[in-house]
């Protein structure tokens, strides 16, 4: 096992392992450590390349810093990701191996799981490494968190429909997701049954038919999804998805999802702003998984009550970054770069 260190400015340990005998090649990010070990899901995804793969875990190990931060878990904000097609290279070796790499940051960083990554996955990582979080309930851990990053997403909607509309309530507002994934189903079963009318886009078309079946979500090519007209459009599957191209050819009055880095760049915010359209920011109103997994880690042990209790913050947290966005004439993301901001800065202070 080949284990190197890349020197990142900004970041204070971004780490690659190559290990012929699993396959495995995978990168570990810690952004910041300030208000605690760097909490974050291990990622499985076909890269182009590694440097594709190095871009992507120093944006979700940023975004864990700041998501950690405003849903004060006490956290700091890391993440991993795994080079390769999970059809192909999944394998109990292979898990074997990033549990060895994980192990030998020494709890600096701690793993759950994220896109391609299962608990059963996870057991087979905790049998070399003890910082992992979302395990199976059976084992004492607190189960798949994607659950409560799609109700603390629902949650999210309300406070966004409210501030649009008036009232929080999903009764006939028309919900466009994008991605209908653990998260993005979850969450897309929530709002249809309170009322919404929900459609959605994925590349497993078979999903979308059970869907379909299950509770009437209605199919809409990729394409389509971004430019239809819509009261909500939530992105839940990859980054990067508000751009240049695609912030003119949105016809929707919310942006409220469960993917991470929507936004190519921050600046893209003062786009959806210069049109009308208000931008729940992504580790924000997304932040009910690490939220849930950070609660294993509470003193007396996890509780889901305190989770749940915890997760119904969120609308308060949005409602915060708008009033902050209205009062300082800035974007909700910059609102939410901002409160992230001046809670480490807190963090670092002396006590």
């Amino acid at each position: 096992m080949e284990i190197s260190e890349l020197p990142v400015e900004g970041y204070e340990k971004v780490v690659r392992v190559r290990d012929a005998a699993s396959g495995l090649d995978a990168f570990i990010a810690v952004h910041d450590t300030t208000l605690g070990p760097a909490l974050g899901g291990m990622r499985m995804w076909p890269y182009a390349s590694a440097d594709e793969a190095l871009t992507d875990v120093k944006r979700l190990a940023r975004g864990m810093t700041f998501k950690s931060a405003i849903a004060h878990t006490g956290l700091g904000g890391g993440k991993s990701v795994i080079i390769g097609d999970p059809s192909q290279i999944k394998s109990e070796q292979l898990y074997l191996a990033m549990g060895e790499f994980i192990q030998s940051l020494g709890g600096t960083y701690i793993t759950a799981e994220d896109v391609n990554t299962t608990i059963h996955d996870l057991e087979i990582v905790r049998r070399k490494t003890d910082f992992v979080t979302g395990l199976s309930l059976e084992s004492g851990s607190s189960g798949n968190p994607s659950p409560f990053t799609a109700g603390g997403c629902f949650l999210g909607i309300g406070a966004c429909l409210e501030r649009v509309f008036g009232s929080d309530s999903c009764e006939g507002r028309v919900v466009a997701l994008q991605g209908l994934g653990a998260v993005g189903s979850g969450l897309a079963r929530r709002l249809a049954a309170a009322g919404a009318k929900v459609y959605g886009a994925d590349i497993r078309h078979d999903r979308l038919q059970e869907l379909a079946d299950e509770f009437g979500l209605i199919p809409v090519d990729e394409q389509d999804v971004l430019t239809m007209e819509c009261d909500v459009f939530a992105p839940c599957a990859l980054g990067g998805l508000l751009n240049d191209e695609t912030i003119p050819q949105l016809r929707c009055k919310i942006i409220a999802g469960s993917a991470n880095n929507q936004l190519l760049t921050r600046a893209h915010g003062d786009a959806l702003r210069a049109r009308g359209i208000l931008y729940a920011p992504d580790y924000v109103i997304n932040a009910g998984g690490i939220i849930n997994v950070a609660c294993e880690l509470l003193p007396g042990g996890y509780s889901k009550d305190e989770s749940i209790a915890r997760i119904r913050r969120i609308p308060a947290a949005l409602r915060e970054l708008f009033e902050i966005s209205e009062l300082e004439d800035i974007s909700t993301a910059d609102a939410a770069f901002r409160l992230a901001q001046k809670i480490l800065t807190a963090g670092r202070a002396p006590a």
